[in-house]
């Protein structure tokens, strides 16, 4: 049986808006990866080892994006709203995260 792989966040459906999109914009935050790290070919097993240090250092912060030093909320914002935009251009609306609520 061949092992999956991650397409990469370029390539991820909904613009990368997705669970593992978000784990790797965090890990870009708080510079456990390459600012142009993708994660393209990256086995399930990497992807949760990286979602283990990220949440790791969430945790310093209680998970709140307010409670970052201020040079870790802007680089936040950057990144974030840097795929937001990109997200967006590529047709993703941020329905699909509400449609459950309807």
């Amino acid at each position: 049986m061949a092992k999956s792989t991650y397409a990469g966040v370029n390539n991820d459906i909904n613009g990368g808006m997705t669970s593992i999109g978000k784990i790797i914009r965090d890990a870009k935050v708080f510079s456990l990866i390459e600012d142009n790290e993708t994660c393209e070919g990256w086995d399930l097993g990497r992807i949760e080892a990286l979602l283990d240090k990220v949440d790791k250092e969430w945790d310093k912060y209680s998970c709140l994006v307010s409670r970052l030093p201020e040079d870790l909320f802007e680089r936040h914002q950057v990144i974030h709203n840097k795929a937001i935009e990109e997200a967006r251009a590529k047709g993703w609306s941020g329905e699909v995260e509400t449609d459950d609520e309807k």
